[in-house]
């Protein structure tokens, strides 16, 4: 049977490439983001690559009713099996920089956590009363141990991952499954722009594949590279300030990001 999955923050890397992964199994796919050109052109990827249908939508995951009415009209003419909350940006700090821009660190918030929310929150109902359906919830590794190179972004995955975790139990009994993915370092556009060692880095379309692989055996948690997530892990039992102080000695540079949000 046909899969239907909706995808934000399609329009390039993860994104992008999880929603061209599902289209090579002819899948239909509802694809939103922000830049309508380069959502298009992951529309047209779809489709040469064997979607059986692709409908996009500009959207940003900061509205909340603007998102309840797109989901909500998504599942009515043909209901999601699997919804992916990937929407997200990064913004962190500078060798020598104490603060982050507040105004940077509270759109990281609106996108990275209230986007999250705004997207998965209408889908719950219909799942739900459906008692069929798969949400998927894209962390960082960032979220599992706090980088003092990027505390805004830290935050905000770490607020999913919990969130994701709350959702598991709470949805399981209504035949709803919650999947966390906990995504290492991948080639994308945003992490591009982070000036660091990255180690076991890989392409967004092998993220796409392990993802794909990983939520069609249901999986809760989708962490990759393992070793990486269970060393942060371990991390977080260590003293902190013996990890604080290792962590300082890395050379990081994470750009601030470009976006604003409103004071909170």
């Amino acid at each position: 049977m046909t899969q239907r999955l909706l995808i934000t923050g399609a329009s390039s890397g993860i994104g992008r490439a999880l929603a061209i992964a599902y289209a090579k199994d002819g899948a239909s796919l509802y694809l939103l983001g922000r830049d309508e050109a380069r959502l298009q052109a992951t529309a047209e990827a779809c489709r040469a690559a064997g979607a059986s249908e692709v409908e996009t939508r500009v959207a940003d995951v900061r509205d909340r009713e603007a998102m309840a009415r797109i989901v909500e009209a998504a599942h009515a003419a043909r209901p999601i099996d699997i919804l992916v909350a990937n929407a997200g940006i990064a913004t962190g700090l500078s060798p020598g920089q104490i603060l982050e821009a507040p105004e940077a660190v509270r759109a990281t918030l609106a996108i990275n956590v209230a986007g999250v929310f705004n997207t998965v929150e209408p889908a719950i109902p219909s799942m739900a009363s459906r008692k069929k359906g798969q949400i998927a919830i894209v962390g960082s590794m960032a979220g599992v141990r706090s980088l003092p190179y990027s505390p805004a972004y830290c935050a905000a995955k770490a607020s999913v991952h919990m969130w994701a975790d709350c959702l598991r139990g709470q949805l399981a009994p209504h035949g709803v499954k919650v999947s966390l993915i906990v995504p290492g370092f991948v080639k994308t556009p945003m992490s591009a722009r982070t000036k660091s060692w990255q180690p076991s880095a890989i392409s967004d379309a092998r993220a796409a594949e392990i993802i794909k692989r990983g939520l069609e055996r249901r999986r809760p948690v989708i962490a990759f590279p393992p070793y990486m997530y269970y060393a942060l892990r371990f991390f977080s039992f260590l003293p902190p300030s013996l990890v604080d102080g290792v962590m300082r000695r890395f050379h990081v540079i994470v750009p601030e990001s470009p976006e604003r949000g409103e004071g909170m």
